[in-house]
């Protein structure tokens, strides 16, 4: 196996001077990865070169060996300097130690460069490749930055952990706009967007807020928004009816890894992560660690990742001719083993299946759709301005008081009892609730209770932070062991927390 550190110094240069061109190279971050990583990209870069790619690779270290050096994200410095230098990565699947300690690369790098979309085609390639779904082309836009992925999760009591879902205006804004942006720039015709905000009526509310007061600003395109369970049901079975889906960013993760399976395969996605200054293309596949080695894996999930990127870097006769020849090969049954079928006439290696795409440089498909090289095809703009917002007038009303509590029988009444011994007449102890059901007052007997209470006080009106402060000695003197709080503010007069029963 060509090593990575070997190979921009002999056959990628060699073959970037055989197709030598009056333009600049453009300089890249490449990380070879682990597992099967090194041998797809090992195979993707020598197609990238035989396609006339105006490449100069900086062969980066991340993944597993770094995190075995001792650091936690599988990054060093090195790898950073190269990221802000050239602002474009095309990067293998890693593989992250088991045991804890070790931080998401791909979150690392997503929140650091700022990539905050996620760009999936999920395309069939029928009869080619089995799928059930020969009609479907569609493309997932996945909020990238924020959502259940903050990454703070707490474990608060014997029995209870939680996890904190942050979805902001501003993130929704950035995310909601490229999918609009991005349909009108690539021809398409619908935005769908999905999300739970019968569920999660303020997180995942905003986002189809803003997507609703967004849409507004494209007559041109039609627009919906449908619930993400039924949605992903819809896409699995019916995914002709989509377009380009936008959605957060865990919802997004699930979704498009179904979407790829239903195409056809995992195997043959790639994605875009895009920021205002940066980019990181990938498969969507994992490292495969069992197979590493073997030169059997699929590399055309990264190419087709690497197709995206060229398009990203103005490279477009080069995805051009790349994607056309890849098709190519698919219709001539030139197959690895993950994509065999009725149509697969030889079946090959992941060497061999690079020679296939290199030697049908120049040719067109002649079932699929041929890819059109438009010479005007551009990045989609990422400038972004907030207007200056609007003045809001907040008030703290009152605080959500959280206490592990098993004493007992675990009765809420019991600890309201307690609670409503120090309160003050200023603020006052309105409900109880354990795990978000509401279990005080006129709670059900038979709602089951951890050991992780929620306890609401609200005021009569405006509270001030030392009445909060007194409300905790006072508990504290109980010998309560209250674990967090949660102040309660109104935003022009509306509230700005969900609601229990009475409230």
């Amino acid at each position: 196996m060509t090593s990575p550190a070997s190979l921009p110094d002999s056959q990628l240069q060699d073959a970037q001077l055989a197709h030598a061109q009056p333009l600049p190279l453009t300089p890249i971050s490449v990380a070879f990865g682990d597992g099967i990583g090194p041998s797809i990209m090992t195979a993707v870069l020598r197609m990238l070169a035989a396609a006339g790619a105006r490449l100069a690779p900086e062969v980066i270290e991340v993944g597993e060996a770094v995190y075995l050096q001792g650091v936690s994200s599988g990054i060093g410095r090195n790898a950073w300097e190269s990221l802000r230098r050239t602002g474009v990565l095309l990067k293998a699947p890693i593989t992250t130690p088991q045991g804890g300690g070790y931080k998401s690369l791909n979150v690392t790098l997503r929140k650091s460069l700022g990539l905050y979309a996620n760009v999936r085609p999920c395309r069939a390639y029928a009869p080619f490749v089995p799928t059930l779904h020969p009609q479907m082309d569609l493309v997932i836009l996945r909020e990238n930055e924020e959502d259940l992925y903050a990454g703070i999760e707490h474990r608060q009591t014997r029995e209870v952990v939680q996890c904190l879902k942050l979805v902001t205006q501003e993130g929704c804004e950035r995310i909601v706009r490229y999918a609009f942006e991005y349909a009108r720039q690539h021809g398409r015709r619908k935005v769908t967007a999905l999300s739970k905000d019968n569920i999660m009526k303020m997180t995942d509310g905003l986002f189809h807020r803003v997507f609703d007061e967004i849409g507004a600003q494209y007559p041109d395109l039609e627009r919906e928004h449908q619930i993400i369970d039924i949605g992903t049901a819809r896409v699995a079975v019916h995914p002709e009816r989509y377009d380009v889906i936008v959605t957060l960013n865990l919802y997004g993760d699930i979704l498009s890894d179904v979407a790829a399976e239903v195409a056809g395969s995992v195997g043959l996605a790639g994605s875009a992560n895009i920021g205002v200054g940066a980019a990181m293309f990938e498969a969507i596949h994992g490292s495969a660690p069992d197979l590493a080695g073997q030169n059997v894996a699929n590399p055309s999930g990264l190419l087709q990742a690497a197709v995206l990127m060229l398009h990203h870097i103005g490279q477009g006769e080069a995805a051009t001719r790349l994607q056309n020849a890849w098709l190519c090969t698919l219709e001539d049954g030139i197959h690895t083993r993950d994509i065999q079928g009725e149509q697969t006439r030889t079946l090959v290696g992941t060497a061999a299946f690079a020679d296939a795409v290199i030697e049908r440089l120049g040719q067109l498909p002649r079932q699929l759709p041929a890819v059109q090289h438009v010479p005007a095809d551009r990045p989609l703009s990422l400038s972004y301005a907030r207007p200056p917002a609007a003045p809001i007038a907040k008030q703290l009303v009152g605080t959500d008081v959280f206490f592990e509590w098993s004493e007992g029988e675990r009765d809420p009444a019991a600890l309201a009892a307690i609670l409503q011994s120090v309160q003050q007449n200023d603020l006052t102890l309105r409900m109880i609730t354990n795990r978000g059901v509401m279990v005080w007052p006129d709670g059900l007997p038979e709602t089951r209770r951890a050991d992780h209470w929620r306890c609401r006080f609200l005021g009569q009106g405006r509270v001030e932070h030392r009445q909060v402060l007194e409300l905790l000695r006072r508990i504290d003197l109980t010998g309560l062991d209250f674990i967090k709080t949660e102040h309660l503010y109104t935003f022009d007069g509306e509230p700005g927390y969900s609601l229990g029963q009475g409230q």
